[in-house]
Order: C-alpha cells, then sequence, then structure tokens
C-alpha cells in the first residue's frame, strides 16, 4: 500500500515542466481515445432513457409526473456520484475511479433490461447515475492534466467531442432499436462496453501531476519518464530541453490565505469563491436547458404534435446531431477565442433560438425541429466548453473535486430541467416550455460576461496555484 507524504513543490514545478515540453502526438491522442471511450459509452448510457420513455409510459402506464420521475431519479445519481468521484479521484488517483464507474454503468445495463417494475427500474437508474455522474468531470480533470498550455483548449475539446457524439449514436441507436426490438436490448447492447475497464487501468497511467501532488515523488518521476519514452519512440525525435519555468511556491508560502486549503472548503476560499460560483451557475443554467429539451422532444413529438415514435425519436436525433456542429466549432475556436467569450456567446445564441420559437409560437413539429437544432448548436458548444475549463480553475490538489462540484451543478440542471418543462408542459402549450428555457440561457450568458475568469494559453499552475 503506498502511503502518501507532504508533496514537494519542486517536483510538482519539475512534472509541470515536462509536461509542457512534450508534444502532441499519437501517445496523447491513444490515451485520449481510451479514456474518450469510456467517457462516449456513459454519455450514450444517460439519452437511453429519453427514447425509452415513449414505450416505458405506454408499458407501465405511467402518468406525466411518474415519467419525469423517471427522468430525474438517474440524474439525482449523477449528482451524488459527481461530489462522491471527484473526492475519490482527489485521493486514490483519476483511474482507478474511471475504471470503476464504467464497470458500474455497464452492470447497471445488464440490470436494467431484465427489470420488471418502474420502482426497480428506478433503483437500477439510480445506481448507474452514481457512475455516469462520477466518470465524466473525473475523466475531463485526467484529459487537461495530461496536456501542456499550447493548444490545450483543442486537444481536450477534440476529446470532449466524444460525450455529445455518445449522445448522437445513442439517439441514433435507439432510433433504430426500440422500434425493432423494444427497449430492453437497447441497453443490453450498451452493456458490453463494460471490458474497457480492463483497458483502462491496463493502458492509462496514473496523472503524474496528482502522484506530485500526493508526495508520490518516485512513482511520478517514473511515470513521467515512461511517457516521455512513448513520446520519443511515437515521434522519432528526442524531445526539447525543459522550458525553465516560475518555481511553484507550493500552497502555503506562495498562496494568498485560505488558497492552500483543500476539500470543499478549499473550493470556497480566496479566488477560488467566486470561480466555484460562477462555474457552478454556468454548469446549472447549460444543462437545465439542454435536458429541458432533449429529455421531453421525444414525448412532445409524439403528443402534442401526433407524430410516430420512429419520427418523433427521428426529429429528436436530428437536433442531437445539429449540436456537434456546435461543438466542433467550439473545440476549432476556443485557444483564438478564449473561454469566456465561447461560452457568452453560445448561452446567448442559444436564447435567442429559444426565444425566437416562443415568439413564433412553435406551431407545427418543423418549426420545433429547426429552431431546437440551431439552439442546440449554440447550446451543445457551450456546454463542452465547461468540460476544458473547469478543470483549468483549480489547483491538482482539488481539482477533480472542482469539476465534480461543477458537474453536480450540472446534475442539479439536468434534473430540474426536465422537471420544470414537464410542469409547464402539462398544461399542453409548447410556447410558454421555450420561453423559460431561453430565460435561463440569458441568465447563464449574463453570468459568463460579468464573472469568467479567462484561461486560455496559461498552465495550469499559473491559473491555479
Amino acid at each position: 500500500m503506498t502511503i502518501d507524504v507532504s508533496p514537494d513543490p519542486a517536483v510538482r514545478a519539475a512534472v509541470a515542466a515536462r509536461f509542457e515540453r512534450l508534444p502532441l502526438c499519437r501517445w496523447h491522442v491513444t490515451v485520449r481515445l481510451i479514456v474518450g471511450a469510456v467517457t462516449f459509452f456513459e454519455a450514450f448510457d444517460q439519452l437511453l432513457i429519453a427514447y425509452a420513455l415513449p414505450d416505458l409510459r405506454r408499458e407501465w402506464h405511467l402518468t406525466t409526473s411518474a415519467s419525469t420521475l423517471l427522468l430525474t431519479v438517474g440524474s439525482v445519481g449523477m449528482l451524488v456520484g459527481a461530489l462522491l468521484s471527484g473526492r475519490l479521484a482527489d485521493r486514490i488517483g483519476r483511474v482507478k475511479v474511471i475504471a470503476w464507474c464504467v464497470a458500474l454503468s455497464s452492470l447497471a445495463n445488464l440490470v436494467l433490461a431484465v427489470t420488471a417494475s418502474p420502482d426497480s427500474f428506478m433503483a437500477v437508474r439510480f445506481v448507474q447515475g452514481l457512475a455516469i455522474g462520477g466518470e465524466v468531470p473525473v475523466a475531463a480533470t485526467f484529459i487537461a492534466e495530461i496536456t501542456r498550455s499550447h493548444r490545450r483548449g483543442r486537444f481536450v475539446l477534440l476529446y470532449e467531442l466524444v460525450f455529445p457524439a455518445g449522445l448522437t449514436v445513442g439517439a441514433l441507436v435507439a432510433a433504430w432499436v426500440v422500434p425493432l426490438l423494444g427497449w430492453r436490448w437497447m441497453y443490453v447492447i450498451a452493456a458490453v462496453p463494460g471490458v474497457l475497464c480492463v483497458l483502462v487501468q491496463r493502458a492509462v497511467p496514473e496523472s503524474p501531476r496528482w502522484l506530485a501532488e500526493h508526495g508520490r515523488t518516485e512513482e511520478a518521476a517514473r511515470v513521467m519518464s515512461e511517457i516521455e519514452g512513448a513520446v520519443e519512440r511515437v515521434t522519432g525525435k528526442p524531445l526539447p530541453p525543459v522550458p525553465a519555468l516560475p518555481a511553484d511556491p507550493g500552497p502555503v508560502a506562495g498562496a494568498a490565505p485560505g488558497q492552500a486549503t483543500s476539500g470543499l472548503r478549499g473550493l470556497f476560499s480566496g479566488r477560488y469563491r467566486r470561480r466555484t460560483l460562477v462555474v457552478g451557475a454556468l454548469w446549472f443554467t447549460g444543462y437545465f436547458v439542454n435536458y429541458g429539451i432533449t429529455s421531453w422532444l421525444p414525448t412532445i413529438y409524439r403528443n402534442r404534435y401526433d407524430l410516430s415514435l420512429s419520427d418523433a425519436l427521428l426529429y429528436s436525433t436530428v437536433t442531437s446531431c445539429a449540436g456537434l456542429i456546435g461543438c466542433l466549432a467550439v473545440a476549432l475556436t476556443v485557444d483564438r477565442a478564449g473561454r469566456r467569450r465561447v461560452i457568452t456567446l453560445s448561452l446567448a445564441g442559444s436564447a435567442v433560438m429559444l426565444l425566437v420559437l416562443a415568439c413564433l409560437g412553435a406551431h407545427t413539429p418543423v418549426q420545433v425541429l429547426v429552431w431546437t437544432s440551431l439552439a442546440a448548436v449554440f447550446l451543445f458548444g457551450s456546454n463542452i466548453c465547461l468540460y476544458l475549463y473547469t478543470p483549468e480553475l483549480f489547483p491538482t490538489r482539488m481539482r477533480a473535486l472542482g469539476s465534480s462540484v461543477g458537474g453536480a451543478l450540472n446534475r442539479l440542471g439536468v434534473i430540474l430541467g426536465p422537471i420544470v418543462v414537464g410542469m409547464v408542459y402539462a398544461g399542453g402549450r409548447v410556447s410558454p416550455v421555450f420561453v423559460v428555457l431561453g430565460a435561463v440561457a440569458v441568465a447563464g450568458a449574463v453570468v459568463a460576461a460579468i464573472g469568467a475568469d479567462e484561461t486560455a494559453g496559461r498552465r495550469l499552475e499559473e491559473v491555479s496555484p
């Protein structure tokens, strides 16, 4: 058993400097693909409930309130899982938590495929939510920690594209499988990627930044040397000299009072207090709107506009696909435009699209399809940027926890968004739904414009000492 000791500021500074000289290459891409595959299938799992819900309502004779509970119970699990996994990943390591989460999520899919009642389905969805909510922010933290500052935004967000891609593929698979085979087979298919838990533990190294932070000096140096050797083999060139970076002052000597703390207390101390509040508000508003739309679209198309199940699922899938365009655009521009500007403009753009749809009256399914898809282009772009932005705002000692608090506020938005939409839609009118969602998006844009710090092009240790 490895015992952590006090971190050595010189070792932490050396690890950061050694990462700065690593060119982005096939080694980074390979690790990104392995961890990305995990995140891809977690996203796949997360969205399946929206596409199973029309069949579940009919099979189990669910009311609107029961349907809303079925949608949101998994999100409650994700909220709890996000908070637990962040503290756990800061204590025992990033890679172990990622592997455990994918194994638990896959097992839950197998159990969901054979559930016979709404109560048992909800219980298992909660457990699966713990895994999904736990994996995503920890994986984002890990990818940020193995990347140098130059073009970090593009690299990390091209990885984060796997999440909306997973949502989109989940939608495509569900649109085909559910009408043909039923919702149970959809969960059987989703259980297969559980084998990735073994690959993650064998092929992905622990974050040297985390090892150095926990005083595991020899292990951090060994893992860092292995990474450098792999990069040299891939590139066929010797690495450039280690750059002379400012010394890491450590969490006590160089930090303002209150910033040396970790855990939840650290997140609400010194400079990190405002960052935690701002990024939490952005996660909440972005995902309140996102899931307020996507979770109810298949049901709205089916019940309000009398579309067939296959057409309702197809229309919803188009919106998810449109969101991928926004994610790609953000990934390619975020280093030049900056995090704050991208998030602000994206939230504002989604608000405009939704409010225009409300003003037009949302009279036809095509009208809803066009304007929600345009909103998704902006909204998905803003939300994916948060996976890059949040880990940059916190130091290694509490980076996973900071990302997980953001993930918890994300889940709170995911929970309340569908609930509020369900309450507004219960009256049978669609336009008020888009007024509410547009107003929330406006609030998020204002918070980003006023309170967000810019982190583009800066080392993690510089942004968050």
